[in-house]
């Protein structure tokens, strides 16, 4: 698929995904909200694709809403801004459900939207210039579409903080609060990435779906069926080809089929 705002390209089983309005900090509208959202519904369902890297081009990850978006949503009706919304859902749902990990890149800052799309990837690397923000409220606004991601990976305490401050802050708080999990100087991004994606791909494609699936599971269930959804999912993955050739592969002491020669 071509798109207009988005630079998708591969690199063997690694899909890189990156947000190309360089000119407005990878500004999020309606068209590179829907193409993000089209990208990895398309990803999602390649089994060529074992993992998939999420950046920005230029100096910044992502600065939150498009101004001239913006700007066109305050003559939207209610209904007009319930479909704005909407479509921004289903953007954050397709990433957050993408059965591949998810890498966010974050080469700058990342602001409102931006924390958003860092707070639903699996794992985050960021520059330790990077400035990260929920800067709603400056607008009279709740970051509520990108809320129960940040929740989730920050716990409610640091949301609470950030969401009424609307202070922005750096990489390191970001880190020290699970926003973000690595922070590194700029010239050393790519390699610490690259170390990431090399761990994740050594497990086996069925694992890394399932792993997802398993967190979203127990995540949804009430406490007296955790014990035998988790145990359907053990017994059921040790029995699956994935599962038997991990297993053999560790008793012979060789490196399962899947693994890529390095």
């Amino acid at each position: 698929m071509s798109y207009q705002h988005l630079l998708v390209q591969r690199d063997g089983p690694t899909a890189r995904v990156t947000l190309n309005r360089p000119e407005v900090h990878n500004a999020l509208n309606d068209a590179l909200i829907g193409e993000l959202r089209d990208a990895f519904r398309a990803l999602a369902a390649d089994d060529t694709v074992r993992a998939i890297v999420l950046t920005g081009a230029g100096l910044s990850f992502c600065a939150g809403a498009d101004l001239a978006w913006m700007q066109a949503a305050v003559n939207y009706t209610v209904e007009e801004n319930l479909a704005d919304a909407l479509n921004l859902v289903a953007m954050l749902t397709a990433i957050d459900t993408c059965p591949k990990p998810v890498i966010a890149r974050v080469n700058g800052a990342a602001l409102a939207g931006g924390c958003g799309l860092v707070a639903a990837c699996d794992i985050a690397v960021a520059v330790d210039t990077a400035r990260f923000g929920f800067t709603e409220a400056r607008l009279g606004l709740v970051p509520a579409t990108i809320s129960p991601y940040v929740v989730r990976k920050i716990g409610e305490s640091h949301t609470r903080a950030l969401f009424l401050t609307a202070e922005r802050f750096e990489a390191p708080r970001a880190a020290a609060i699970g926003l973000v999990h690595e922070v590194v100087p700029p010239e050393q991004l790519d390699a610490a990435v690259e170390r990431v994606l090399r761990n994740v791909l050594a497990g086996g494609p069925r694992a890394q779906a399932e792993n997802k699936a398993l967190l979203a599971g127990i995540r949804n269930l009430p406490a007296a069926e955790l014990g035998r959804y988790t145990a359907e999912i053990i017994a059921r993955l040790r029995t699956s080809p994935e599962g038997q050739e991990g297993l053999r592969a560790f008793l012979e002491k060789r490196p399962p089929r899947w693994t890529l020669p390095t």
